[in-house]
């Protein structure tokens, strides 16, 4: 009975089955076979909806992106590892002692002044808040900024600028800045207050407040005869600029493979705001090929060159910063030489001087130098320089004088030749200038043979006073004081003196002496006057240009722009702003 009822059910499932099968085919007939001819207006009508789509979508996207690119930038931003080759080594931090550019580098990361140079290279304060001279103009008072800290957390004071000072002046300390300070009165009259008694007017006086202050909390109980050697100029500096000091890594075995590095990392209570760069690395080098290898590599971010290494001319992102130097270099004639005795042949030599060509020969821009003084320096006279290439004028002038040509087309007097030798410092820039001057005097019959030295020969030679004319820079700065160059009381080289020319003019002396000791600008122009005259017509020296220091980096370093400046380290007064690396960032300027 159950199976019957079973195969009836399976019978009645089977015709519903059929009848679903049926049904669906009638509806597919009707629904969807009869309808295929409307399918392809409709696909059109779908496609071009879906392209619309697509399009506005696009152009969303686009519109997106480009305001992404109005209202986001690439800028500079805080961070990354600074790190400049520099040819020399490292001796000592201390600024009281540095010298070399090494030195003096690390020394001006490591230590703040109460004056600087601003970006326009007049004085500005540093550590000083203001300065004032009295009515003597013989006391100048400084007030320090306030809430000045050393790097260690230890409050800076008046008492530390009188410290610093005070060991300068202290014979048994042996610094270089000795001479400069003898005679000077430092006084602290409170925690921010600094006087400087001079014993007479001295114009030049704050260009003079440039140097770094040293801590007295750390270094009052080492004694002036030791402080030369103290541990703390090598390993454990402590001072209150942009940076502080980290560590200092020495390799090589030998002095002529040895390297230092010394790194420094940002102080963040500096006064000027704190350093945006994350650390600030020193790479000295004893061999320019190493130097320029190291740069090539990229290892540096920066370097200071003579001139770019070919090897590393024409590569992309390598970005040259030519500084002018507030130098001038020149050919000193020294006249203890009986032949430089003679004004003539000193005229001469200037006359038949192509300074134009010269500077020409040169692989940057810069500024010719006609006399002691720059142009457009406080007393600058363009009436009164020396006189302009003119080579007939010269050989005349010889003539006259008795020094006349021969068969060889060189001259001589008296049976004595008119030739001498011009000694330099090997550089490639000084093979120009020296292959260009020897030709220039053959022109009018006079032999000058070239002596390129290096550095430390050169010096040596210098310091004995063993040359017939020297091809030398000086470093003048904004203030025209040039006594030190050009005043008789100057002559002796063996005690540091720089009258190079051995130059001696009652005049001179006299007009020199009353420049320096005047404030008034009109006044000191007035007072200089007959200084120019009497050089102008003795001609002791003959002006080349002023100097470049040339600084290649790979890549824009922000905050960093060539300007003029007094000296090599002054590219590092705006170093707290510099900045290496960029990113993506919203424009907050208002529209």
């Amino acid at each position: 009975m159950k199976v019957g009822i079973s195969k009836r059910q399976l019978h009645k499932r089977q015709h519903q089955v059929e009848a679903l099968g049926l049904q669906a085919e009638s509806l597919a007939e009707r629904h969807f076979f009869k309808r295929l001819d409307r399918l392809v207006p409709v696909r059109r009508f779908v496609i071009t909806w879906v392209l619309l789509f697509v399009l506005l979508s696009g152009c969303l996207i686009g519109q997106i992106r480009a305001l992404d690119g109005h209202f986001r930038s690439l800028a500079p931003v805080p961070g990354g590892i600074y790190t400049e080759g520099i040819l020399g080594d490292f001796t000592t931090a201390n600024p009281i002692y540095a010298s070399g550019e090494v030195d003096e580098s690390v020394s001006k990361l490591l230590f703040a002044s109460l004056l600087k140079y601003d970006e326009h290279n007049q004085l500005a304060g540093d550590m000083a808040e203001s300065w004032a001279i009295d009515e003597s103009e013989r006391v100048y008072t400084v007030k320090l900024r306030p809430n000045l800290l050393w790097h260690d957390g230890a409050s800076l004071t008046s008492r530390d600028v009188l410290f610093t000072y005070q060991m300068i002046q202290n014979p048994d300390a042996s610094s270089f800045l000795q001479a400069s300070w003898r005679d000077i009165k430092v006084a602290a009259l409170d925690d921010r207050t600094v006087t400087f008694t001079l014993p007479n007017p001295l114009s030049a006086f704050p260009h003079h407040l440039t140097n770094g202050i040293i801590p007295e909390h750390l270094l009052k109980d080492t004694a002036p005869t030791e402080l030369r050697s103290a541990t703390f100029n090598t390993l454990n500096p402590v001072g209150s600029g942009p940076f502080m000091w980290q560590k200092v890594e020495v390799s090589g075995e030998t002095p002529e493979t040895r390297e230092e590095q010394i790194a420094l990392t940002p102080f963040k209570n500096y006064h000027e705001g704190e350093p945006k760069l994350a650390s600030f690395v020193i790479h000295s080098f004893h061999d320019s090929g190493r130097l320029a290898k190291s740069f090539e590599r990229r290892e540096l971010t920066a370097a200071s060159f003579p001139e770019l290494p070919q090897a590393v001319k024409g590569h992309d992102g390598i970005l040259v910063n030519d500084f002018m130097l507030t130098a001038a270099n020149m050919v000193f004639f020294k006249q203890t030489n009986p032949l430089f005795a003679d004004a003539a042949v000193r005229k001469a030599l200037v006359q038949a001087a192509d300074v134009e060509a010269i500077i020409r020969e040169l692989d940057y821009p810069t500024h010719p130098v006609k006399g002691p003084f720059l142009i457009g320096q406080l007393g600058y006279d363009k009436t009164l320089v020396q006189p302009p290439v003119n080579r007939e004028a010269a050989a005349a002038s010889l003539d006259a004088a008795g020094w006349l040509k021969g068969e060889n087309g060189l001259r001589a007097k008296a049976g004595v030749p008119l030739g001498f030798i011009l000694q330099a410092q090997d550089t490639p820039e000084n093979r120009v200038i020296t292959a260009k001057l020897q030709e220039d005097w053959e022109q009018i019959g006079v032999k000058a043979d070239m002596q390129l030295r290096d550095g430390s020969d050169l010096q040596q030679t210098i310091s004995e006073q063993n040359y017939d004319a020297l091809l030398y820079g000086i470093s003048i700065g904004t203030d025209p004081d040039v006594f030190v160059y050009w005043h008789s009381s100057q002559k002796d080289a063996r005690s540091n003196r720089l009258n190079f020319s051995m130059y001696g003019s009652k005049v001179a002396d006299a007009a020199l002496e009353g420049g320096r000791t005047r404030n008034d600008p009109t006044l000191r122009a007035v007072k200089y006057r007959p200084f120019l005259q009497a050089w102008q017509q003795d001609t002791p020296a003959l002006g080349l240009y002023q100097p470049r220091y040339m600084y290649a980096t790979h890549g824009t370093v922000f905050g960093l722009s060539p300007r003029t400046i007094n000296s090599d380290v002054e590219r590092f007064n705006t170093v707290h702003n510099w900045q290496i690396r960029q990113a993506s960032v919203i424009n907050t300027q208002e529209r």
